[in-house]
């Protein structure tokens, strides 16, 4: 096999946190700045009522309006209203430098190793646009949690934002079955929104009971195979062979801006991995080869209940 290593038993392989954000490279470059109107998140003052908004849109609603809520590909954020100052404020979770960037490299001329333009990080600002999440998608109450509270997640955001750096775009599994072992989780804008609702809920958050759905783009493939890092395949000890395979891999994707032609080279290699059976993941800052299986990918919408908390309870 190449001197591959057998791969590491733990699955899902859990999603790896840093103790710190690695500065940007020029070389990576955003079509639409990250956060343009991004602030600190306020201080609220402890008696405050503060109302919690679930929000979802399609991915690029502003650009395309409902195009992508017909593949049910949607971009989710939670909103704020302090009952005391009657200002509302967004909290979302998306990517520096767009889709594309975070899950296909660049093959830079002169450079062995494929080269990840990736970070994602929170975003809040001060405001609702109400017309962007109605017209196409959601903006409904889903719980009331006390300025003390927000506090509280305000710091664990902080926290999560911090060590959890990286956009991972896909969920791998082992088939469509809904118990089949998960290989790898995605760790995208939803999955931030879930793990917010879960700190409001250990704080003592107490969610209304409706049903709230998220989009996962999943990949199906047999046990993973642990390849190595960027050292150790691409390195001068590496291993030539299969740092061109996953060099001859990734060749049809150059992430371009347009959304178009993503999806022109998303298509290319959907049908390599159609025709060969494989797919070369980068997760962790680690390669691994997939062995893909039928029905490759799909997209799903699939309901995940709001959480219930472990503290005593406040608000409705």
């Amino acid at each position: 096999s190449g001197g591959l290593r057998s791969p590491r038993r733990r699955w899902p392989v859990p999603y790896r946190r840093f103790d710190y954000r690695p500065k940007t490279d020029p070389y990576c470059q955003a079509r639409y700045t990250f956060c343009p109107t991004g602030s600190a998140i306020p201080v609220m003052k402890e008696e405050d009522v503060i109302e919690v908004y679930r929000l979802q849109a399609p991915v690029w609603e502003f650009k395309y309006g409902d195009l992508l809520g017909h593949l049910k590909i949607m971009h989710d954020a939670v909103g704020f209203k302090s009952s005391l100052t009657g200002k509302n404020y967004t909290m979302e979770w998306y990517e520096l430098f767009q889709l594309g960037n975070c899950t296909f490299p660049h093959l830079r001329p002169g450079m062995d190793a494929p080269f990840w333009c990736n970070q994602g990080a929170a975003c809040f600002y001060e405001g609702i646009d109400d017309a962007h999440w109605k017209a196409n998608g959601t903006l409904v109450l889903v719980t009331t949690i006390s300025g003390t509270m927000f506090n509280e997640m305000a710091q664990w955001v902080k926290y999560d934002n911090e060590t959890g750096i990286y956009y991972e775009t896909w969920t791998v599994q082992a088939s469509p079955d809904n118990k089949s072992t998960v290989w790898f989780d995605s760790y995208e804008c939803s999955k931030f929104i879930l793990r917010t609702y879960q700190k409001l809920a250990d704080l003592g958050a107490v969610f209304k009971k409706i049903q709230t759905n998220y989009t996962s783009i999943i990949l199906f493939s047999g046990e993973p195979i642990y390849l190595g890092n960027e050292t150790s395949i691409f390195g001068s000890q590496g291993n030539k062979t299969l740092a061109a395979a996953i060099r001859d891999f990734y060749s049809p994707f150059k992430p371009h801006q347009s959304v178009r032609e993503f999806f022109v080279d998303l298509f290319k290699i959907i049908d390599r991995v159609f025709l060969n059976h494989q797919f070369y993941l980068f997760y962790n800052l680690e390669y691994w080869f997939l062995p893909m299986k039928s029905p490759y990918l799909k997209i799903i919408y699939e309901e995940v209940p709001l959480p219930v908390g472990s503290k005593a309870s406040f608000g409705v």
